[in-house]
């Protein structure tokens, strides 16, 4: 991501989509001595009803008019999902979106907050920065309130801070689906100044998002458990949830819901000094 051509964005995302097919899933034989990663371009072309030229071009981000019809035959031919589908829209727009937000959690959504403990909850702004959280996430993730500028974010946790790889059990598979979720959310915004310091500083810090970003991965939202390892509450598992407040919807609060019959949220009131 940066300030390039958006052309060479829906270029770069056409080809790791394409590399990532193997042809046996769109029942073509996989044949012996091929080069290419998963499938060719001219098989894209055929399965997407266009021209080969056409695609190549399409593919090399050259200044042709694609209209949205056919762009989605072609994300149909790579097994886009509706996120996928989404994404591959909104790269035809020059992704100079500016979306207005509070800068401050209205105090509805601090009360918000508060009402969900002893969950732990957060309020994320549009680049997935933290805006406010109640107190067993603090509990949960106590470096949170020493977090600054452009590393109060969601992302920065996730990535760069090496305390969650210990935090958070099986890291690398919540880390890649909340990867996909951030793409596929800030579509509109992926050249806005905050954006493109914020994956400039991640692809600097953070070995795993240098590898992974450029892979394209977009997903929805998808509800799931995730499991801690707590230093002194023991092993914790919440249910992931997130919600879009009405009158506020550049804004997503974040909770992370007990599950019936288990005390993962009381253990970690109760224990949370031990730290």
């Amino acid at each position: 991501m940066g300030s390039g051509d958006h052309r060479q964005e829906l270029a770069e995302f056409l080809r790791a989509r394409r590399e990532s097919i193997r042809p046996d899933q769109v029942g073509l034989p996989s044949g012996r001595g091929r080069r290419t990663p998963g499938l060719r371009r001219e098989e894209v072309a055929l399965l997407a009803g266009v021209s080969v030229t056409w695609y190549t071009w399409l593919e090399q981000g050259r200044r042709i008019n694609a209209s949205d019809d056919v762009l989605l035959a072609i994300g149909r031919a790579l097994r886009l999902d509706e996120a996928g589908q989404a994404h591959l829209l909104a790269l035809t727009d020059p992704g100079t979106t500016t979306i207005e937000a509070p800068k401050e959690a209205p105090s509805a959504l601090v009360r918000l907050l508060d009402a969900l403990m002893p969950a732990p909850a957060y309020v994320l702004g549009p680049h997935w920065e933290f805006v406010a959280w109640n107190d067993a996430q603090e509990r949960l993730y106590p470096r949170l309130a020493e977090l600054e500028g452009t590393r109060c974010n969601l992302l920065w946790v996730l990535f760069a801070d090496p305390t969650t790889r210990d935090l958070i059990i099986d890291w690398d598979i919540h880390a890649r689906q909340a990867l996909a979720e951030f793409r596929s959310a800030t579509s509109s915004l992926r050249h806005d100044p905050a954006m493109v310091e914020l994956v400039d500083l991640l692809t600097a810090e953070s070995d795993a998002f240098a590898e992974w970003w450029p892979e394209h991965d977009v997903s929805d939202f998808e509800t799931r458990l995730r499991r801690f390892a707590h230093p002194s509450a023991g092993e914790l598992t919440f249910e992931y949830q997130q919600l879009s407040p009405a009158e506020w919807p550049a804004l997503r609060v974040v909770a992370q819901l007990a599950v019936p019959g288990d005390d993962s949220a009381q253990r970690l009131a109760v224990r949370h000094y031990l730290v």
